[in-house]
């Protein structure tokens, strides 16, 4: 028994995948085709996937904002979680990744609830402002470029709902937020930014060691 989190060696994920993971055959196929790229590392884990899906599913998800789309495998997971007339907005800037994404979209049945807009994020977040969106989102994603979280992250807190829940991935950026060595742009703009927040009274706030650490922000 433990008193804090376990750390998770091959035989204990493996064990945490076959007896929590529900992970539909499309999902694992588009994982098996994201894993044969050159950037597979900046897939999120199935079990973060699966654990977002959730919690759209707990607050009642009917718009949904991704900033950084990758190869479509957080927005199939909470496209599939989503009701039928619920939004999924996606943003990203790669032609490239999204066309697999859009393919796996169609193959999922889900391609009719997301709307991909293809600009920097931060132009794609204020366009949705401008478009009457602030305080109508139920839940964004962030997981872009990581000297742009502080900013995607108050754009984001200006299109939330109240209650609504932002997510932010790689915020333990494997391990490197807590190495004094690691001083390069994005280590140093992860810290500030997970700092940031803990300071925050606008938010509640849980920081989970899943996958590459995924930051949770309710907003108050």
């Amino acid at each position: 028994m433990s008193n804090r989190t376990l750390g998770l060696d091959d035989a204990l994920y493996a064990y945490l995948c076959d007896a929590s993971l529900r992970e539909p055959v499309v999902m694992q196929r588009l994982r098996e085709v994201t894993a044969t790229l050159p950037e597979a590392g900046m897939q999120i884990s199935p079990e973060q996937g699966q654990l977002m899906a959730l919690l759209a599913r707990l607050i009642g998800v009917r718009c949904y904002v991704e900033v950084g789309v990758f190869t479509g495998y957080s927005s199939l997971a909470v496209a599939l979680a989503v009701p039928e007339d619920a939004r999924v907005i996606a943003c990203d800037l790669s032609p490239q990744w999204t066309r697999i994404a859009q393919r796996w979209w169609k193959e999922a049945g889900v391609a009719h609830k997301i709307e991909l807009r293809l600009a920097p994020a931060a132009d794609s977040l204020r366009a949705l402002e401008a478009e009457g969106m602030a305080g109508q989102v139920d839940m964004i994603f962030i997981d872009a470029d990581k000297t742009g979280y502080a900013g995607y992250y108050e754009q984001s807190l200006k299109l939330l709902r109240r209650g609504g829940l932002l997510l932010v991935d790689n915020t333990l950026w494997g391990g490197a937020v807590c190495d004094p060595a690691k001083n390069d742009d994005d280590t140093l703009a992860i810290r500030r930014f997970n700092a940031g927040l803990h300071a925050d009274e606008r938010i509640d706030l849980s920081l989970l060691p899943i996958g590459d650490g995924l930051t949770l922000a309710r907003k108050r």
